[in-house]
């Protein structure tokens, strides 16, 4: 039975059988969350590289991901990761914050991506050919790669600002609106890293909308 990562990577072989030398992929993290970033990976791997264990990074634990952001970094041909702060969030809304986000980093890579992968349905601006594949992060290696890196990189982050704000718990629920980090905003208020629009009814919530996620 083939490992996962080897059906990610033969999904990437059909793009690179058509020519295309730096294919990279793109994937986001912590779109649900109540407070933190957003955070894009982007990724190229050379050709013919594999690396065992990659995929979708919501069905890696916390350990598995950490030993492939390593093998990813130093393997990778390149990678780049960019942050949409929750100022970004609330200006732009979540999803025109992760797309500007998800740009960025690809525009961020060096060398250039020939053709770009994207995680999803939606599309950013850029002068790059590019295509979207919903489920992506369960389908293409790279994109499964830059799903780990955004993941590792936000949950870090916030993993330090628990340090600044323990109340909230962020080491634990990574800013996602668990009923430990909700009844901690009813009681406590919010703190500078709150996405304001995220909190408009929150005082409103019920039980079943609470958020229990195990690998974030």
């Amino acid at each position: 039975m083939k490992d996962v990562s080897q059906k990610l990577f033969e999904f990437d072989n059909a793009y690179r059988a058509r020519g295309i030398k730096n294919l990279c992929g793109v994937d986001e993290a912590g779109r649900g969350p109540l407070a933190g970033p957003v955070v894009a990976g982007a990724v190229i791997f050379p050709e013919g590289l594999c690396i065992p264990g990659i995929n979708d990074s919501k069905k890696l634990t916390a350990a598995q991901r950490d030993n492939l952001f390593e093998l990813i970094k130093g393997k990778a041909v390149a990678f780049s990761y960019i942050l949409a702060d929750e100022k970004e969030i609330d200006e732009f809304n979540i999803l025109g914050a992760s797309l500007r986000a998800m740009g960025r980093a690809v525009e961020k890579l060096e060398p250039r991506a020939e053709f770009v992968l994207i995680d999803g349905n939606k599309k950013f601006q850029t002068d790059i050919q590019c295509e979207t594949v919903v489920m992506g992060d369960g389908k293409s290696l790279c994109i499964a790669a830059a799903s780990i890196i955004a993941k590792v990189v936000r949950d870090r982050i916030m993993d330090e600002l628990d340090k600044e704000y323990s109340v909230y718990q962020w080491a634990r629920n990574k800013g996602y609106p668990t009923k430990e980090h909700i009844m901690a905003v009813l009681k406590h208020g919010a703190c500078p890293y709150h996405r304001k629009t995220f909190l408009k009814n929150i005082d409103k919530w019920e039980k079943n909308d609470f958020y229990n996620e195990k690998t974030g």
